[in-house]
């Protein structure tokens, strides 16, 4: 069984959780501890950050580091990222979007480390037998994501802006995707692997674009955390940062093992697992570098769907944390 624990909320869009100043609460942080625990959010369940830190608790890479970890998942990104703004959560994975548009609405946060260079294994899906054949029928359509605010969310609002439509984004959550698609409630969904890859190989969804493919190459993914527990406790976000990129190594050394991990938490078949290690974990930063380009290109995606508000790139992330993986 699991150690991840799973925590249903109600969705919370970008504009309460950032805009409208909802649990910006920094000030709740706890002191200190003797062995500190390291409070991870997760975006939900069948989804890289889950793998990457399920395997550091395993491995006991976090326990080697001298810390303890609580991994709790979410219904998406943006609720995961309100979590650490709100002092619940120490690190979450988002994008340097959220981070720079948070900034400028008081939530202080900032990436700490590399995860993702692009989307890879993220798909636009319709139903098999889906009368939409092309990107530019879902104009005036509904197009299932996770939540406001979170990649599926921007991944959404770009397709938007390159094909020139407009579509309505329905958050349904991480779960809520496939059936949602299956049963016809929404006319396509921006799905993330491994999830993706099981609905390919089961042929219960087409694809109509592969973000890994047709996304420009940019710093996707990032760990993230607020200014505060960075500022208070900086030793213990250096040993998780140790433990979780000790994890990929564990996962790329051992791929027998990450496919039978990846199919016990993900609830997928061995097969599938295979495809997702393949086709996106082994894909992700091994060293969590993050460089100002990267930084770079990733605003701009963000200012592709409208985000015009940001923090200078400066000031949305710190290279203090060097990765050095645990073994």
């Amino acid at each position: 069984m699991i150690s991840v624990k799973t925590r249903a909320r109600t969705a919370i869009g970008m504009a309460a959780a950032v805009l409208g100043g909802l649990a910006i609460v920094l000030s709740n942080g706890l002191p200190a501890a003797a062995q500190d625990t390291v409070r991870i959010a997760l975006p939900t369940k069948t989804y890289y950050p889950t793998i990457i830190s399920e395997a550091a608790l395993r491995h006991k890479l976090f326990e080697k580091e001298g810390i303890k970890a609580e991994l709790t998942v979410y219904r998406g990104g943006a609720e995961a990222f309100e979590a650490v703004a709100a002092g619940a959560a120490d690190l979450t994975v988002g994008s340097t979007a959220i981070v720079a548009a948070g900034i400028r609405k008081g939530v202080h946060t900032q990436a700490v480390a590399g995860a993702g260079m692009g989307y890879t294994g993220w798909y636009l899906m319709v139903k098999p037998d889906s009368p939409i054949k092309d990107v530019k029928d879902l104009d005036g359509k509904k197009v299932g994501i996770t939540s406001a605010g979170s990649a599926s969310d921007i991944i959404a609002r770009w397709t938007m802006a390159d094909k020139k439509i407009k579509f309505t984004a329905v958050p349904l959550g991480g779960g809520g995707l496939v059936p949602n698609m299956l049963s016809g409630n929404v006319d396509a969904i921006v799905l993330y692997s491994p999830l993706s890859f099981k609905v390919l190989q089961e042929k219960t969804g087409r694809a109509l674009i592969d973000y890994g493919q047709a996304m420009p190459e940019h710093l996707s993914g990032v760990w993230i955390a607020s200014d505060k527990v960075i500022k208070e406790k900086p030793a213990m976000v250096q040993k998780a940062v140790n433990a979780l990129f000790g994890a990929m190594i564990a996962l790329r050394n051992d791929k027998a093992g990450a496919i039978k991990l990846i199919a016990e938490v993900d609830e997928i078949s061995p097969q599938i697992a295979e495809a997702e290690l393949e086709g996106n974990i082994l894909k992700l930063s091994s060293d969590g570098e993050m460089k100002k380009e990267w930084v770079e290109r990733g605003l701009d995606m963000a200012k592709l769907v409208g985000m015009t508000d940001l923090a200078p790139i400066d000031e949305i992330y710190t290279t203090k944390f060097k990765a050095v993986p645990t073994k």
